[in-house]
């Protein structure tokens, strides 16, 4: 136990001497608001009589407290941003968790040795000494994608907004799907399965993000993407099923759709999300569906109308198969 607390203070870059009243009492917040606030970051409830907290921790609670003073700040949206903060940088910290322990595992361990204890507390203590960057880091990042929400919101790129107020939006939704992704999980180890993700990921982000797009979540074997056109979402289709022929790519399936959606937290939910899930689904691999929404909207390029389908929640829907125009 306490190797845990003097690797979780190493980490925290400051030692833990604040109980849960210490800081309902230094900060000026309410008990209950605090609790709850602690909870949307995802972390469990402390016994109240055990140091749980630094003080950055009371200071982060005193912000917020003078947040609330803002007259346009209120309690939902602490806890709704809180909620954001907390699975954004749960997912990011064991990313990062995951890819250093790696590395520092290949100097530390030689090959075929099993990962001890020991030397998951070296990597930890070793990942302190550049938390200071890593920090800087996140902090940029988040500077910039801020920035760029912000200019695409002014310049009406990011989205054609419908209803700011309301929070949404007319978009290209679309999702990539590897093809056979349990069987392929079966016949690859542990190290090729990782890698194919990776990969999968690595180069779909950079196609959608190339054409102005955003990656809305990756699911393992699937990412949502959104675009703030037809085009825009039709090519980043197209390019991600085109990356998939080769020999090193997964083989995909692409189902897209455009319309209203709704904007929440960063995810986004609506029909045009609904349809392209149930296209992608029923994609044969190597195609590219599209709702006819998304075809009306699009010039340039070849399109097929397909028979009738019945998509779950949907009724009968008739798609068409997108594809690049023929060359003569």
């Amino acid at each position: 136990m306490a190797e845990t607390r003097a690797v979780e203070e190493l980490l925290l870059g400051e030692p833990l001497l604040f109980t849960l009243h210490d800081v309902v009492d230094e900060s000026g917040i309410e008990l209950e608001l605090g609790l709850r606030i602690w909870s949307a970051l995802g972390f469990p409830t402390p016994p109240g009589d055990t140091p749980a907290f630094t003080a950055e921790d009371v200071v982060a609670m005193r912000t917020i407290r003078e947040l609330l003073e803002h007259e346009y700040v209120d309690e939902e949206m602490v806890l709704q941003l809180s909620r954001g903060v907390g699975q954004t940088m749960s997912r990011l910290a064991h990313w990062l968790g995951e890819v250093w322990l790696e590395r520092l595992a290949e100097h530390l361990v030689k090959p075929g040795d099993p990962v001890t204890d020991e030397v998951v507390t070296a990597a930890l203590v070793a990942s302190a000494e550049l938390r200071p960057k890593f920090e800087n880091l996140l902090l940029r990042g988040w500077r910039r994608q801020l920035s760029a929400v912000g200019v695409g919101t002014l310049t009406g790129t990011a989205a054609a907004t419908a209803d700011p107020g309301a929070g949404t939006a007319t978009l290209a939704v679309g999702f990539a799907d590897i093809v056979s992704f349990t069987r392929l999980s079966r016949r690859l180890d542990t190290d090729g399965l990782a890698e194919l993700i990776d990969r999968f990921e690595t180069e779909t982000a950079a196609i959608i993000a190339s054409h102005g797009g955003r990656v809305i979540k990756t699911l393992g074997d699937e990412v949502l993407f959104t675009a703030p056109d037809a085009e825009s979402g039709a090519e980043i289709a197209l390019r991600i099923s085109e990356r998939a022929a080769g020999d090193d790519f997964p083989q995909v399936r692409v189902g897209a759709a455009y319309g209203e959606v709704i904007l929440r937290l960063g995810d986004v939910f609506g029909t045009p999300v609904n349809m392209a899930a149930r296209l992608t689904a029923t994609a044969h691999p190597g195609t590219v569906l599209v709702s006819p929404e998304l075809a009306e909207a699009l010039e340039g390029y070849s399109l097929r109308r397909l028979k009738a389908r019945s998509l779950q929640g949907l009724g009968k829907v008739r798609p068409w198969l997108l594809r690049r125009p023929s060359r003569a």
